[in-house]
């Protein structure tokens, strides 16, 4: 069968269990085809196709039956288009000609190949023959509808014929086409002789011209409703088709939270042939976090994925994930092979999205081969998520690896709440749309009911992209102060929108800059190995100052450009020589990830540039170690650094800023912490010393002011970090997280 339906008031009306089995049956049933055929613009459908709810048509039918394009390539289907050109005179002409019946209105909504107004019925009466002889001079017709609209049109153009002639051109069978719609604006696909169905709560006009026609049923139930009515009513279908079916009865058992994260809460390894768990190597303070959630008895799972290599044996699809400390948590583990791991994190994750999220889309590699991997991987993500969660549950989903999960998921099932949390920069618009498929990235966000970000400016950069791509409402904001800077760095905004409404969807949104664990950190501190590393780096760098910089080898971190301010001062200032060490950890990229190479190959020659210049027998500027050290390395660290030197060129937030400033906080020392304004952690940490990395001098002076800090300024800037890392906490932002969630009502 063909479904060529109206979009207002039919296909995106009824009740949300009638859209949601009408959608079902549409997009998955392999022998229905469906027409978008509405009054609006093409541009106006647009943000409908990037709805992942809403299936794909095959072919749009826009402007009242003047724009015939192909569903899926959005191109002008020939030589259809062409036909209905050649007789049209031109907008400005038809405009032109209209200008004197000052009483219409033109309509401010996207249209071509016709010439829209509102007019009510006394205004246009005395009019009426004035406008019509008008738009015959130009060879157009003019149709009326809805007591309101007056659109002028290509000669023979509206929605009946168009459809007819779209029929013949594409050979489509007339006895499997049904039309619906709900407004006199769709009589003419009624009167063109199709079977078709007036859904409930039409338009009394559209009522009464259609109630003699043949082949037209006047349904119940409005919109979707009103379509399965008449499916069933004119035997579209077989009785017995399995997509008939409705959706399975709800599920009862299953996790009350489900945990959708980039890694599992545990290494594993194989051990003589057995997969085994061990204590994460690289120790992530959200992951505790995360984990804490599931102590009360809660059912859970946590959704990763798990390599699937023959030679491991048999998969395990599940297994626990400590069964002393969380007996109800179950680890649901993805299959995913080496190759698809290696397209779908390592090189299309880091290599497309990574680059353009912060800001270098020069650098962004868009591939279509491996979009397609991407959209298989996710998926499975919200399949085996599906399988997971019990009815209503909360699933929290985390990162820009997953964008894809909530519009499966939400598909599949429709009654879960849906959380997300970006941790990684989110940018505007004129970054964010380099992306190919940004239409279907946002389509699917906007599954969610509630969607997190680190500070304020990552929201409205959300809100920024949502807007440029569909209509949207704003529909609730709050101030940002005095939880954040507002003017006082480059990430600052003074309000935030908290809910917006896109279609018939309300989404929530919030800012939550993920804290720190501080027991993790008071733990480290008391270990005798710890206090003894720190004493020894202490010794070594004697009356000299040391300028610790932690950061992975990327180049978002800007650590070139703070190489060469640290080369700058020395020159600028001699008096420092000596005095101040540069100690910089860089942790390498993995092997595969072979972007990095040329700027760690950089990084290094200004490393050897800058020791060659400026050492000394007992000195030595800049210390380099390019590899990751333990955890309680980098806190020994973090206490025997006066100043901390973050200077990444775009940030989502930046942990360790708060690491280090919980280190100081807990020992009672009073290290100073200089901080990119382009880092997320910029508007909330009020007390740091805030530079430009894109700029050469303001980063040699940022480091001079706290190079040349006295110490008062320093003890009452660390107090009033402290402050703020020690209350919101790593706990605190899981908590305000969830809390924020349950708010939040289902979409």
């Amino acid at each position: 069968m063909i479904l060529a339906t109206d979009l207002d008031g039919t296909f995106l009306a009824g009740d949300a269990a009638a859209r949601h089995r009408l959608y079902r049956l549409v997009d998955q049933h392999p022998g229905i085809r469906l027409i978008f055929i509405t009054g609006r613009g093409l541009e106006a459908v647009m943000p409908l196709l990037s709805d992942p709810a809403i299936p794909r048509p095959d072919y749009v039918v826009c402007d009242v039956g003047a724009t015939v394009v192909d569903g899926h390539t959005l191109q002008p289907l020939q030589p259809l288009q062409s036909m209905i050109d050649a007789h049209w005179p031109g907008e400005q002409v038809v405009a032109a000609a209209m200008r004197p019946f000052t009483a219409l209105q033109r309509q401010d909504v996207p249209q071509e190949r016709r010439c829209s107004y509102f007019c009510d019925p006394a205004t246009l009466a005395p009019l009426r023959a004035q406008i019509q002889a008008a738009a015959q001079a130009l060879g157009c017709d003019v149709l009326y509808s809805a007591d309101r609209y007056l659109d002028i049109l290509p000669p023979d153009t509206d929605k009946g014929r168009t459809l007819a002639a779209l029929a013949r051109l594409l050979d489509l069978p007339r006895d499997r086409i049904l039309v619906a719609g709900d407004t006199l604006n769709d009589l003419s696909m009624y009167t063109a002789g199709f079977r078709g169905v007036c859904v409930g709560d039409s338009e009394p006009a559209l009522t009464a011209a259609t109630t003699g026609l043949a082949h037209t049923y006047h349904a119940q139930a409005p919109g979707c409703g009103g379509i399965l009515e008449a499916i069933e009513h004119f035997a579209l279908l077989p009785a017995d088709d399995a997509w008939l079916k409705p959706p399975a009865a709800k599920r009862a058992e299953g996790a009350d939270l489900v945990m959708l994260y980039h890694r599992m809460p545990f290494d594993e390894v194989m051990e003589d042939g057995v997969l085994v768990q061990r204590p994460p190597r690289s120790p992530n303070g959200i992951i505790p976090s995360l984990l804490s959630f599931f102590q009360g008895g809660q059912t859970g799972s946590w959704v990763a994925w798990g390599i699937d290599d023959p030679k491991r044996g048999p998969f395990q699809t599940h297994m626990a994930v400590d069964a002393e400390r969380y007996p109800t948590l179950t680890a649901a583990r993805v299959p995913l092979t080496r190759q698809e791991v290696d397209i779908f994190y390592k090189r299309f994750s880091k290599e497309a999205f990574w680059p353009m999220l912060h800001v270098f889309w020069e650098r962004a590699r868009f591939r279509e081969d491996d979009w397609q991997v991407f959209l298989k991987v996710n998926r499975r993500f919200a399949e085996a998520t599906a399988a997971e969660a019990a009815h209503g549950a909360t699933v929290w989903i985390h990162d820009y690896n997953l964008w894809m999960v909530p519009a499966t998921l939400r598909e599949l099932r429709p009654d879960l709440k849906i959380a997300f949390f970006h941790h990684t920069y989110f940018p505007s618009a004129d970054v964010f749309n380099v992306v190919p498929w940004r239409r279907e990235i946002i389509g699917s966000l906007l599954c969610c009911d509630y969607i997190g970000f680190h500070i304020p400016r990552q929201v409205e950069n959300f809100v920024d992209v949502v807007r440029g791509a569909m209509p949207a409402e704003r529909l609730s904001w709050e101030s940002c102060a005095p939880r954040f800077l507002t003017y006082g760095c480059a990430v600052g905004l003074d309000t935030m929108t908290t809910r917006i409404r896109v279609g018939d969807r309300e989404v929530a949104l919030g800012a939550h800059p993920v804290g720190t664990d501080l027991r993790r950190i008071h733990d480290v501190l008391a270990r005798p190995s710890v206090r003894n590393d720190i004493f020894k780096l202490r010794r070594e760098i004697g009356a000299r100052k040391l300028v610790l910089s932690v950061e992975r080898l990327d180049y978002t971190k800007g650590t070139l450009a703070k190489l060469e301010a640290f080369e700058r001062l020395l020159e600028q200032h001699p008096d420092r020589q000596g005095k101040v060490t540069l100690l910089m950890v860089c942790v390498p990229a993995a092997r595969e990830m072979t972007v990095y190479r040329t700027l760690q190959n950089q990084i290094e020659q200004a490393v050897g540039r800058i020791n060659g210049r400026f050492s000394r027998l007992d000195w030595t500027p800049v210390r380099f170690f390019a590899q990751a050290l333990p955890f309680e390395e980098v806190v020994a660290h973090y206490a025997a650094a006066q100043v901390m030197w973050i200077t990444p060129l775009r940030d989502g937030l930046n942990l360790v800023a708060k690491e280090f400033v919980a280190t100081h906080g807990i020992e009672g020392s009073n290290g100073v912490l200089v901080l990119s304004e382009f880092a997320g952690a910029a508007a909330e940490l009020k007390g740091a010393v805030l530079t430009n990395p894109h700029d050469p001098a303001d980063l040699s002076a940022g480091l001079l002011q706290a190079l040349s800090m006295p110490d008062e300024e320093a003890n009452g800037r660390m107090r009033q970090l402290f402050g703020t890392v020690e209350y919101h906490d790593v706990d605190r932002w899981g908590r305000e997280f969830l809390d924020a969630v349950k708010e939040t009502g289902n979409a």
